[in-house]
């Protein structure tokens, strides 16, 4: 592939969180050794893992119901060591993942992270996993002062890395930040469903992939 072949691809925008990372399997892990570090009931791991709604919840509203819940028996630093550093510190890129975003480099596309959340947490998790090396870029929600599915930081994605925002693909797990998202700009997309059905009727993705490595195979053969 030439040089003004590469300048054409089109843009390919991946969400971060249970996305190309599983951030829920992190925090679960980070979440079970916290509850035996202060020898806490096991079975809670579900009600935190409800409680914490894979990150959506906000931070404050975890941290108040933790402590709550448990008082002195739970330090108010151990909670906030949790919530702040528990998912990013045990983030892993799966293999597959790693060689799909290969792929896509290799066929010149230009690849970048558009997430929602605090920045020294997504970027602890981009650097951890080895991602600032498989993507041109990345924009996270708190940096730029926008949040899926707003327009905003799609379009600040497309900036960063100095690609036009039309003809881009977007992928993630979320119906309503990434592919609403894409809806809204009129961009195509895919769902990493994870076995989930589809529920929306106002919008739908354009394909709709079990994992992320094969959302972003499929986005590449197919453009």
């Amino acid at each position: 592939m030439d040089r003004d072949q590469l300048t054409v691809m089109p843009l390919l925008m991946l969400d971060l969180d249970n996305t190309l990372v599983d951030r829920d399997a992190a925090f679960q892990a980070a979440a079970i050794a916290l509850l035996a570090e202060h020898a806490l009931p096991a079975t809670d791991i579900e009600w935190l893992m409800t409680l914490d709604a894979s990150g959506y919840t906000p931070k404050p509203a975890v941290a108040e119901a933790m402590a709550d819940r448990y008082g002195q028996a739970l330090p108010e630093t151990a909670i906030r060591t949790l919530l702040d550093h528990g998912a990013a510190d045990r983030v892993v890129l799966a293999e597959t993942t790693r060689e799909a975003l290969t792929k896509a480099l290799t066929d010149g596309w230009t690849c970048v992270i558009v997430t929602n959340g605090r920045t020294v947490q997504q970027e602890t998790k981009i650097r951890k996993t080895g991602l600032d090396r498989l993507v041109q870029g990345w924009v996270i929600s708190e940096h730029v002062g926008h949040r899926k599915p707003g327009p905003e930081i799609f379009q600040a994605a497309a900036e960063a890395v100095g690609v036009p925002l039309s003809g881009a693909w977007i992928i993630g797990d979320s119906p309503h930040a990434d592919i609403a998202g894409a809806n809204a700009l009129g961009l195509r997309s895919v769902w990493v469903s994870d076995g989930r059905p589809w529920l929306q009727d106002s919008y739908r993705p354009t394909h709709v992939a079990d994992d992320v490595s094969f959302a972003i195979n499929f986005v590449i053969s197919t453009t």
